[in-house]
């Protein structure tokens, strides 16, 4: 798929994920480059390219979900690169962690989005390649081009092809957890042609759900949560059961980013979700028999492409 051209195009990946970094240059028809990254006793992180990447078209596969040292890890990465001359930098960055802090919304807090912007274009990025921002306008915080890829195309080719899925899509209402995720909703209803519900939720405190009430008709109906990302689960299992109280049929569950942080994974076992599908864009800390986890990496590895051969790749931006 890569084929040779100057200047040569190179793939290499960080430590936070990669069984999806090998996937991608799978499927890109190339193979990762060799690296060494290690921590020195202290923990502090060491970087070395142990391949000549002068002149090339450098491609660094770093999702940046916690614990921090993987920001920092592909911050030490862009920098070693760009010290070694290489030709172009594209920081891949499947999951861009710290976007949910993407605005002041009360005094004396961080905008972590922006500074986590600031340090990959001062590190020496040429550009970022991600996937489902948690706000879309985070985009305007690089100073340098970024390719905003949408996960839905992954979940809606998931669902059409799964024999299974035609009872569940043919009595289909697609709802969003809360006000935040309605425009992901809508572009779900709209492709698979599904009437829309919204939760609306309020949030007493960080990580801590409330439903209030359920904007939509469910009840007899199969219902599909989205979101972006699914931390904790509270969003959404508070949402599945308010949706169960309401007399929806089957809830499933779809997210791009599968943090599942504390109980999470116990509270989607214990709710009326009986499947929740996600991407592999962060590994998947505990496995269940009700999480699905399903590859981007095909999608990943035909941007990195286009974009390695200056083609258009608006035709991946999903909306």
């Amino acid at each position: 798929m890569l084929a040779a051209q100057d200047p040569p195009v190179k793939l290499f990946a960080g430590r936070s994920n990669p069984a999806l970094a090998r996937a991608v240059a799978e499927q890109a028809g190339g193979r990762l480059g060799d690296i060494v990254l290690k921590n020195f006793a202290d923990g502090e992180i060491y970087v070395h390219y142990e391949e000549s990447i002068r002149g090339t078209d450098l491609f660094l596969i770093q999702s940046t979900c916690p614990p921090a040292d993987n920001l920092l890890e592909l911050l030490l990465m862009i920098d070693a690169a760009r010290r070694a001359s290489a030709w172009r930098i594209t920081a891949v960055v499947p999951y861009f962690g710290y976007a949910r802090q993407d605005r002041k919304d009360q005094p004396r807090v961080s905008i972590a989005a922006k500074l986590v912007a600031n340090l990959i274009t001062q590190a020496g990025a040429d550009r970022i390649l991600t996937m489902d921002l948690h706000a879309a306008q985070i985009q305007g915080f690089f100073d340098l081009p970024v390719d905003h890829l949408y996960g839905r195309a992954v979940i809606e080719e998931h669902l059409r092809s799964h024999p299974e899925s035609g009872g569940f899509l043919s009595n289909l209402v697609v709802v969003a957890p809360d006000a935040g995720a309605s425009k992901v909703a809508r572009s779900y209803a709209k492709r698979l042609e599904a009437d829309l519900a919204l939760i609306d939720k309020r949030r007493p405190a960080p990580n801590v759900a409330e439903v209030m009430n359920i904007i939509g008709d469910v009840e007899g109906r199969n219902c599909l949560l989205v979101d972006d990302m699914v931390d904790t689960a509270g969003t959404l299992c508070e949402g599945a059961a308010a949706l169960h109280r309401a007399g929806a049929l089957e809830i499933r569950a779809f997210a791009t980013h599968a943090l599942l942080s504390g109980p999470a994974v116990d509270r989607i076992d214990a709710s009326p979700i009986t499947r929740l599908t996600v991407t592999d864009t962060v590994p998947l800390r505990r496995p269940s028999d009700r999480i699905e986890v399903i590859s981007v990496a095909p999608l990943i590895a035909d941007a990195i492409h286009r974009i390695y051969a200056d083609e258009s790749i608006s035709t991946l931006f999903v909306e």
